[in-house]
């Protein structure tokens, strides 16, 4: 008689672990978590920040690839619209409920025409975070320091990492302006590479102004977990600048963005910045 209370026992003991197992599993499908990774759960799948729409920047090499290898790759999605002058060109799209909006930007050299500097900028209001949506901002940039770059940079007396990061915003600004046949207000047909331009330079300003209000951040922006500042319209961000032999490398991640860029988790966070 015991031996059969115990076999019965077992046996509801064992569909209770089973019930229980199932209903973890099915809640982990649902929530979209990791069995193994058990934060994975609480970051937005990788597809979501647009890996396939930054593919042409990725595969971009400075100083390697040439026009040739850049030509045929950008502008290619029937969402982007392509636009190039003499030595620039860009694809700028935009999503179909005008959501977000993205662009890939590179520049060559005048005679080399070897790949001097690019850019990848996407921005969405409505990023899916679980049962919530937030709004993100990446920028990315690579810009070759040549001889001429560094004289610039060298008649600065300004910090190191501020000059850079103005030098940046000078040359974004000049190579969208090249494709607007050097008009102040740069256009791409029938797209708003101007607005997305003059954000991505406003940012780069408040990144600027807090390390001119926090000098000591400087040092640190070149750490793998790069500096934390704060946008007075995405909120947090973090932003990571390093060398790579004669290239500055820049990434910015901000608000719904910010988590899949775990380079950059750094607990420092530069002083909110008011714009006039």
């Amino acid at each position: 008689m015991l031996l059969c209370e115990a076999r019965r026992a077992a046996r509801v003991l064992g569909r209770t672990c089973y019930v229980v197992f199932f209903a973890v599993v099915c809640f982990c499908c649902v929530c979209g978590c990791s069995l193994t990774n058990p934060q994975a759960w609480i970051q937005p799948k990788d597809y979501l920040y647009n890996k396939e729409l930054s593919a042409t920047y990725d595969q971009t090499r400075i100083k390697k690839s040439l026009t040739l290898d850049v030509l045929p790759r950008i502008g290619q999605s029937k969402n982007e619209l392509l636009s190039q002058s003499d030595s620039v060109v860009a694809s700028l799209g935009q999503g179909k409920e005008g959501y977000k909006t993205w662009f890939t930007m590179v520049a060559f050299h005048e005679y080399e025409l070897s790949v001097i500097r690019k850019y990848f900028f996407v921005v969405d209001e409505k990023v899916k975070k679980r049962f919530t949506f937030g709004r993100g901002l990446r920028f990315d940039c690579e810009m070759l320091l040549d001889k001429e770059e560094l004289e610039k940079l060298g008649d600065t007396k300004e910090l190191g990492e501020v000059a850079l990061l103005k030098r940046i915003s000078e040359n974004l600004g000049g190579d969208a302006r090249e494709l607007g046949g050097g008009t102040d207000a740069p256009h791409l047909t029938e797209g708003r590479l101007d607005v997305n331009i003059l954000l991505i330079k406003q940012v780069l300003d408040t990144i600027v102004r807090g390390l001119e209000r926090s000098p000591e951040l400087a040092a640190r922006i070149s750490d793998p977990n790069g500096i934390g500042f704060e946008h007075i319209n995405f909120g947090e961000g973090k932003v990571r600048m390093w060398p790579e032999g004669n290239v500055v490398v820049v990434k910015i991640r901000l608000g719904a963005f910010l988590p899949t860029f775990h380079e950059l988790a750094a607990n420092a966070v530069a002083e909110p910045v008011q714009q006039p």
